[in-house]
């Protein structure tokens, strides 16, 4: 009986909004009240933890494809649905992000400045990086994944460090006026790069939408469809280049270096490299490489 009614709790939807929900909670209620705040954040990654550990434990490694399968409809006449899933490759992601989290929480307990909105800002951020491990609607995979950059901006502006640089050289003067070294600069230059693969993301998904004929953007929907092949090899470049970008590929990952080393220590930094190339390999194989030579050949990349 209990585990019947188990089932029946939307395990992956409490995790990826149980700390948006303390974000706002913060936002809204502790405000000038900092242990309030930082409890609220303990509490909330606390949960999200605890099913997540619960969910890995009770994945059937028997039982092909996604589990704790949820579907809402969000906008059903151009096939937007709120679609999450779990199989065990992010299912473990959920559960490494989990762990960091809750440490980064704990690590930032001295933070003195605006510390309200600083762990409003990194709630929302782990929402989205949930969000992007279980979407299975990549249209809602984008909005959070853009949910789990944004954030970033303003955690490196605001709460990061600056590097001490002694540019020398002919190009002395362009490091000294750009700023290279301060978390400002890296807060800026992290957030052109992710963007300007978000473009590339949102071209892509697009691109699968318009050729399925299937009305969805569902990733499952999306697998299960033959794609010209000259389709898949333009919409697999721009997967690459765009989830690329934030798994720091050669010559776009000039950002990582400045982005990693001025991010607070709350901020999960291997995640994002980890995230881009999860989102690269899930999204740019299964949805556009059909044929098992191409399938293999982009798999190895």
């Amino acid at each position: 009986m209990i585990r019947q009614v188990l089932s029946l709790v939307p395990e992956l939807s409490i995790i990826t909004w149980a700390p948006f929900v303390g974000a706002l909670l913060i936002m809204f209620t502790a405000r000038h009240r900092p242990r309030a705040v930082r409890w609220i954040a303990a509490v909330t990654t606390g949960i999200s933890a605890a099913l997540s550990i619960r969910i890995y434990a009770t994945y059937d490694q028997d039982v092909a494809g996604f589990q704790f399968y949820e579907k809402i409809p969000l906008v059903p006449p151009l096939g937007i649905s709120y679609e999450v899933g779990a199989d065990g490759i992010s299912l473990l992601m959920v559960l490494l992000t989990s762990i960091i989290i809750v440490a980064g929480v704990f690590a930032s307990w001295t933070v003195q400045v605006r510390s309200q909105e600083f762990y409003a800002l990194l709630l929302a951020l782990v929402t989205g990086v949930y969000g992007v491990f279980v979407s299975l609607d990549l249209f809602v995979l984008f909005l959070f994944y853009e949910l789990a950059v944004l954030p970033m901006y303003l955690l490196i502006g605001i709460w990061g460090s600056s590097g001490e640089v002694r540019p020398r050289g002919i190009f002395a003067w362009a490091f000294r006026e750009t700023g290279v070294g301060t978390k400002e600069y890296a807060a800026m230059k992290l957030t052109l790069y992710l963007l300007f693969g978000s473009a590339f993301i949102l071209v892509g998904i697009l691109a699968l939408y318009v050729n399925a004929g299937a009305a969805s953007f569902s990733f499952l929907d999306f697998e299960a469809t033959a794609f010209p092949r000259a389709l898949q090899r333009w919409v697999f470049l721009a997967f690459y280049v765009g989830f690329g970008i934030l798994a720091g590929i050669w010559p776009l990952h000039t950002w990582s270096p400045d982005g990693h080393a001025s991010a607070p220590t709350a901020v999960p930094r291997g995640r994002r490299i980890s995230r881009g190339s999860w989102e690269r390999s899930r999204v740019s194989t299964s949805s556009t490489a059909r044929s098992p030579r191409w399938r293999r050949r982009t798999s190895s990349t």
